[in-house]
């Protein structure tokens, strides 16, 4: 799977406006899926580790040293670096996709998914 790269200004704006209107998912299950792939964005198994954390969203912010916005869970603490993301996508309802380009060829994507009742 191969990602598609956004115009800065689109990108911008969807990741904004995404963590302005995030506190409506505080006290929602959340699940995030994380994958690190080392082969310029295929995120196929063949390239790539996989993790999964659950939690219930309890807060989030904008760190602005680094650069950072952060969510965070009882026990759970986990961050995406504003100035890596090159893809921002809702590929459903309550669900998110970023990928951040780490170095040349080691990519992060981060998916998360609300369990929000409305």
């Amino acid at each position: 799977m191969y990602f598609y790269c956004m115009a800065p200004e689109e990108l911008y704006t969807d990741v904004l406006h995404f963590f302005e209107d995030i506190q409506k998912y505080y006290g929602s299950k959340t699940e995030i899926i994380e994958g690190i792939c080392t082969s310029s964005g295929d995120f196929s198994a063949d390239f790539s580790t996989w993790n999964l954390f659950e939690f219930d969203l309890i807060r989030s912010a904008y760190r602005r040293t680094g650069d950072r916005f952060m969510i965070e869970g009882e026990g759970m603490y986990y961050e995406i670096s504003a100035t890596s993301i090159v893809s921002f996508l809702q590929p459903g309802r309550n669900k998110f996709e970023f990928i951040e380009q780490l170095s040349e060829n080691v990519y992060r994507i981060t998916k998360l998914r609300f369990h929000y009742k409305y």
